[in-house]
């Protein structure tokens, strides 16, 4: 009787197990095969020379690392990358932040603020592109200028501020970051007013209960109650920013070569310049290789915060 007790609750487990199996497969299944297979696959010919089009590859082996390894556009293209997440982390998060802030808190119309500040994240990356490039245009007609800034500047007496904004290499990267910040900053907005909203009211009574001062009951109950949720808004910020593509192209597109390249318009430019794919491929793998490494880092962050 034990022994038939045993049988039965090992053939339970075992169901329970291949049910709980059968819930993962289909998505297991989409994953592999739109992610895992193509990663292997993209790999692959990064270890051959291929134009794109004929069946012949050419196997180079790790020819198109070593030539990455040197080349200053691909290098220049991740530090633009890195720029662009750099502003996004400090200009953009600190702006959400404060606006969730201000939100959190009862002031007059403050769900038409929510509104307004979610719109720009849900507009077309081309529209806003495009209407930034028409903002920042430094080209006349009939003695006027085309662009709205550059316009206003004249109009408000500060001609001597007008500038070739998107044309000039010193500020074109800078100008897509601040778009950029401006485009993005309304999904961090929303994801840090939640955490805001779920922290205990409690303990802001306790806090000012005790004669905590705002900047005190900032320091000591906000921000260690958000910092999981501010965690996952820079994970999140770092890998859209290290891949925008769309806003670059629609302002600018590929003509700052160097100056506002990023790592996808680089590996598009391999593709369609010389139809080099391999070489494409190669830095579609390091390109992935350091999103990796920023997730897995802040990935430790994140479980030693929990920690603490």
């Amino acid at each position: 009787m034990p022994a038939l007790t045993f049988k039965s609750s090992k053939l339970l487990r075992a169901q329970d197990s291949f049910t709980s199996f059968a819930f993962v497969l289909p998505a297991l299944v989409i994953f592999s095969i739109f992610y895992v297979y193509p990663f292997f696959d993209i790999f692959n010919l990064s270890l051959h020379e291929w134009n794109g089009i004929s069946f012949k590859r050419t196997f180079v082996g790790f020819d198109n690392f070593s030539e990455l390894g040197v080349d200053k556009i691909w290098w220049k293209s991740v530090w633009n990358a890195m720029y662009i997440t750099i502003m996004a982390l400090t200009l953009q998060n600190a702006l959400a932040f404060a606006l969730a802030l201000a939100c959190d808190r009862e002031i007059r119309m403050k769900n038409f603020y929510r509104v307004v500040f979610f719109l720009p994240p849900v507009l077309s990356e081309i529209v806003v592109g495009l209407i930034w490039r028409w903002i920042l245009n430094a080209e006349m007609q009939a003695g006027e200028h085309i662009g709205l800034l550059n316009h206003w500047l004249v109009q408000s007496g500060l001609p001597h501020l007008v500038h070739e904004w998107l044309s000039d290499p010193e500020t074109a990267l800078t100008c897509i970051a601040v778009v950029h910040c401006w485009k993005g900053f309304g999904w961090g907005f929303i994801m840090l007013l939640a955490g805001l909203q779920t922290i205990d009211r409690q303990l802001y009574e306790a806090a000012k209960v005790d004669g905590a001062n705002t900047l005190s009951t900032f320091w000591h109950v906000t921000l260690p109650m958000m910092v999981p949720v501010i965690l996952v808004v820079v994970i999140l910020t770092v890998l859209g920013s290290m891949q925008a593509f769309v806003l670059i192209l629609s302002m600018v597109g590929q003509g700052l070569v160097y100056h506002t390249e990023v790592p996808v318009t680089r590996i598009l430019a391999s593709m369609q310049g010389v139809n080099r794919f391999g070489y494409a491929c190669a830095q579609g793998v390091c390109f992935a290789g350091i999103l990796i490494c920023i997730s897995i880092f802040f990935k430790m962050i994140s479980d030693r915060a929990k920690q603490v």
